[in-house]
């Protein structure tokens, strides 16, 4: 196959004489030419083991390590150095890709300087001088060319040897290879941008030797087996319309009009989605918050039987006959956006006894199953401490931190301690949301992602766990390199532990081993003892933050949740960092995420504490809001063409301090509104045209027919079909000074989904659609 050609897959030499004149620098190098000449590979050099090692960190494409041992050894003053440098080495290349093919090539007498235990990293051992030229270039190419083989999971290495026979294509999709592209300059150009290679892989369901994803035949199907087996499932299908698609599918396929749903209030719209859909009543599970208005975890006594009673007694939407009813399907997001994450033994263990499936939203989380640091802790785990836990659900956005392609997403499931989840039933609503049209680079992607995760992914996920606490260390180092020379002075924080137990003694978290935080769970357990996350009354031992998620905390919140006297809101940084290429993944009022993936570099790390310090250097001495947001001054002249980035950071400050924005979200979020029909009812009366728009001045007494999220937090603050009366004026009020909010503050439109606006001059006064009286 053309991908497959050696070429693209070079030979590691690890040589210090390969270009001296001598006898066997010379063989070395007739063994390189007939390589590179008759048999097609390439080979790059490293003059010692430090380069080999360098070359190997930073290269996935390198397909087979050759170690000259005899020009090796001869540089160290003892054998014993010289095979321990060996084993060093070694280690480090098994640890990077323990499939990677290692051959070492020496004299035949210098073998017995390699110690015994290096034989378990060593494919083979060749001597220079004992077979002919063309017999060891041909053995080294046997093991490059078996390793290659070995890297294309199945369906990928079906696609790309279709791709490359060249076929007339006679069958949809209408570009026909790419070759309906080139009849158009702008059609050329689109050519051009992504490679033929791309539309060669864009094919139909028509080709036979791809299988088909909607009946999980051929290597399709077994491309699905294997994602199963890789991420602990006992089911798993691939989705190719992203993970809110998972979510249809998999309430689509249990639950029904009328049946009651546990869902946690923080889950993602695509779940409130599938209870319109589904037409199920919701009963909701409400989340902490601590004072800087960072979404936690729910607390464990929401999961109780009794609990679940108590809220349905309460509900007086629940038809009295549907109480008494099992609860047909929970919903957790596990973990949260700021990487709160649930040991899922506990939930499982207390919900086993009143809901019939359970269903964990893994959307930001698919890794956690390739690293210990995450035991117990996601839904797919192999941990069973319930006696009879009944089938789980796991939706993961394969896209979103691993490496499938956008909208590419996996379905897992964990058959039920009794009772088994039917395929052939579950497909029937797998077909309902799936096309007939698949996107087959979207196919090969999962199907990579679940070969890199299969064949290295402890490693993979160790490394960014790894970098992601040597950033936050670094943060915490910067922060007291900055208050050593001025304790009043200031810098960005993690929300993190500040200390941690070590042999039984608390250590300051800067000074703790890396390797220590990147092995070991209990440093990011939160508890009671040490309180740094701000969630009251948590239980032991059962929610933890994930290392990779990285939540900023900007200055202006005291510790009680009060704001202080100065403040730098989070948005005006995460515009800033936008200015300078650097995108957050979300941005609340005093703090902002960014994810550590396997897509960071130590480069874009290095990047984003550069620049966290130059706004800093630049609030400090008050700079021009011309100099560091040049278009928005450029479009609100009048209200920044005169201020500083200071004063700018004290007019947003001050007005949140002024109407208590957090308190006001605090408020707004404790308390689940009056249920007055189900979600679907409300959804029917958009389609029927029974509602119509409410400003919010007049909205009091009315019932939503959407749902209200407003973005920070970006968790429903109002379903449709709840009641905006007195008891739930706390959300009133704080959609109120959102809106005001804009109105004062210029270019900082509030993302509220559900919410319209109605603009009167410079003025904006939002509007939601409600039900008509």
């Amino acid at each position: 196959m053309k991908k497959l050609e050696l070429k693209n897959w070079p030979i590691l030499l690890v040589s210090s004489e390969f270009e001296v004149k001598d006898n066997e620098g010379e063989r070395l190098r007739e063994i390189v030419d007939a390589l590179r000449n008759d048999h097609g590979c390439d080979v790059v050099l490293a003059r010692d083991f430090g380069d080999g090692k360098e070359i190997l960190g930073n290269s996935a494409d390198i397909g087979l390590v050759l170690i000259d041992w005899s020009s090796l050894s001869a540089k160290f003053s003892s054998a014993n150095e010289a095979s321990d440098s060996y084993d060093i080495f070694l280690k480090f290349a098994n640890a990077k890709n323990k499939r990677l093919p290692i051959i070492v090539i020496a004299d035949r007498y210098e073998i017995g300087d390699i110690k015994a235990k290096s034989l378990n990293y060593v494919n083979a051992y060749m001597w220079k001088t004992m077979d002919t030229v063309d017999f060891l270039a041909g053995t080294i190419k046997t093991h490059l060319r078996s390793y290659v083989e070995s890297v294309y999971p199945k369906f990928f290495k079906t696609l790309v040897k279709y791709a490359d026979e060249y076929k007339y294509a006679w069958h949809t999709p209408g570009h026909m290879g790419g070759d309906g592209f080139l009849r158009s300059p702008a059609g050329v150009a689109m050519h051009k941008f992504f490679g033929e290679a791309v539309f060669r892989a864009d094919l139909s369901i028509s080709v036979p030797e791809l299988g088909s994803l909607l009946d999980h035949s051929g290597v399709t199907g077994e491309a699905e087996k294997q994602a199963a087996k890789v991420f602990g499932a006992d089911m798993s299908y691939f989705v190719l319309n992203g993970t809110s698609n998972v979510n249809q599918i998999i309430w689509r396929s249990q639950v029904s009009p009328g049946d009651i749903a546990f869902v946690d209030r923080n889950c993602h719209k695509s779940l409130n989605y599938a209870m319109v859909i589904t037409e199920a009543y919701p009963v909701y599970m409400l989340p902490r918050r601590n004072k800087l208005g960072i979404i936690g975890p729910v607390k464990l006594s929401e999961f109780e039987g009794k609990t679940i009673q108590k809220k349905l007694k309460a509900n007086k939407l629940i038809p009295e006959e549907s109480k008494s009813k099992k609860v047909k399907m929970s919903a957790l997001t596990n973990s949260t956006y700021d990487g709160v994450c649930y040991d899922v033994r506990n939930i499982k263990e207390i919900l086993q006894h009143s809901v019939e499936n359970l269903h964990f939203d893994e959307a930001w989380y698919a890794y956690a199953r390739f690293n210990p640091m995450y035991k117990g802790h996601f839904g797919m785990t192999d941990d069973d401490n319930a006696k009879n836990h009944p089938p789980i659900f796991c939706s993961h956005s394969t896209h979103k931190l691993l490496t499938a392609f956008s909208q590419a997403s996996m379905l897992h499931i964990k058959n039920g301690t009794e009772r088994k989840i039917n395929h052939d039933l579950f497909n029937e609503s797998y077909m309902m949301h799936g096309s007939t049209s698949p996107q087959y680079n979207m196919i090969a992607s999962l199907d990579v992602a679940t070969k890199m995760m299969g064949d290295g992914g402890e490693d993979l996920i160790y490394q960014i766990i790894f970098e992601a606490i040597q950033l936050r260390q670094t943060m915490v180092k910067v922060e007291e390199e900055i208050r050593h020379k001025n304790e009043d002075d200031w810098f960005f924080e993690l929300w993190q532990p500040k200390t941690v137990k070590v042999d039984g003694k608390k250590v300051d978290f800067a000074d703790v081993d890396p390797t220590y935080l990147a092995s070991n769970q209990e440093p990011w357990i939160m508890s009671n003892e040490d309180c740094w996350h701000g969630f009251e009354d948590m239980e032991e031992n059962y929610a933890m933050l994930d290392p990779i998620k990285l939540t900023f905390v900007c200055p202006g919140v005291n510790a009680d949740g009060s704001l202080a006297e100065k403040g730098i809101p989070a948005s005006i940084v995460t515009n800033y960092l936008i200015s300078k290429g650097i995108t957050c993944e979300k941005s609340d009022y005093y703090s902002f995420l960014l994810l550590n993936s396997l897509g960071t570099t130590k480069g874009k790390q290095g990047t984003l504490i550069t620049e966290l310090y130059n706004f800093k250097k630049l609030y400090d001495c008050n700079a021009p809001m011309s100099e560091v947001f040049p278009q928005m001054v450029e479009n609100f002249p009048e209200a920044y063409g005169n201020m500083g980035l200071q004063d700018h950071c004290s007019q947003m400050h001050n007005y949140f301090k002024k109407v208590g924005i957090l308190n006001m979200m605090q408020n707004a979020f404790q308390d689940i509104p009056t249920q007055m029909m189900k979600p679907a009812d409300a959804y029917r009366a958009v389609v029927r045209g029974d509602v119509e728009y409410v400003e919010l001045e007049n909205i009091l007494g009315r019932v939503p027919a959407v749902m209200v999220v407003p973005y920070p937090p970006g968790i429903p603050i109002i379903m449709g079909g709840e009641l905006l009366n007195k008891e739930s004026k706390a959300i009133l009020d704080y959609l109120q000074a959102r809106e005001k909010f804009e109105n004062e503050i210029p270019g900082y439109e509030s993302d509220i989904h559900g919410v319209e606006r109605r603009r009167d001059g410079d003025k904006a006064y939002f509007k939601i659609l409600c039900i008509k009286e």
